[in-house]
């Protein structure tokens, strides 16, 4: 049987009303951690019908691409406890209430690496875990750094290492990236390295 002539995505964006939205009838709040909450919706279907969801709700974040001279990158490595194990990453973290984006990546960069930019340019956003979770992480790329010192937080304990995007790369085929921020930023690197891309670069405190 042949494929059916399914709509093109450019038509699907080009409706007035989405018949897929899910109406929110109520919510019950399960678990109200240090800064996660879940819940569990009552929600109405597009058929009318009543079903629910649960979910975590999370402040969101960042993660911050830190570009150094000769065309290496800056990283982390940190062990992460719900998957037990060391994980290679760039710099990134979660906003305080009613922090900018800009703001959150200029302290997560100095207080994970120690480092001060001075451009910045916004990518795009991600939503890194939509079945379960309302998180997004905002994604910055840095230039122009300079080192002060690392401001870590109590307990707070990485390694600070240097790749190369083809290094990178085939980290993510040897399975030894699984990081989907970090996978996602590659992704936003690439397009930068081939031209499909053209970061607006501004400088520190003007984006």
């Amino acid at each position: 049987m042949a494929v059916p002539a399914f709509p093109t995505l450019h038509e699907h964006l080009q409706c007035e009303h989405d018949g897929l939205r899910e109406r929110t009838q109520s919510r019950e709040l399960l678990v109200a951690g240090r800064f996660l909450k879940v819940v569990r919706d009552q929600v109405m279907l597009p058929d009318g019908k009543l079903s629910s969801r649960e979910f975590v709700q999370h402040p969101g974040a960042v993660v911050v691409v830190p570009l150094l001279e000769g065309g290496r990158l800056l990283l982390e490595r940190q062990y992460r406890h719900p998957v037990e194990r060391v994980m290679i990453e760039f710099p990134a973290g979660k906003l305080d209430d009613g922090e900018p984006g800009l703001r959150c990546a200029q302290r997560e960069l100095l207080e994970e690496t120690g480092c001060v930019a001075r451009e910045w340019a916004f990518a795009g956003t991600m939503h890194n875990c939509i079945g379960y979770s309302d998180e997004h992480i905002d994604i910055w790329f840095a230039r122009g750094l300079d080192y002060h010192q690392q401001q870590l937080e109590e307990g707070e304990l990485l390694d600070l290492v240097t790749a190369t995007p083809q290094e990178l790369l085939q980290s993510m085929r040897d399975g030894l990236l699984t990081d989907a921020k970090t996978i996602t930023c590659m992704l936003w690197l690439q397009q930068m390295l081939d031209g499909s891309w053209q970061p607006d670069w501004q400088k520190d405190g003007q984006t």
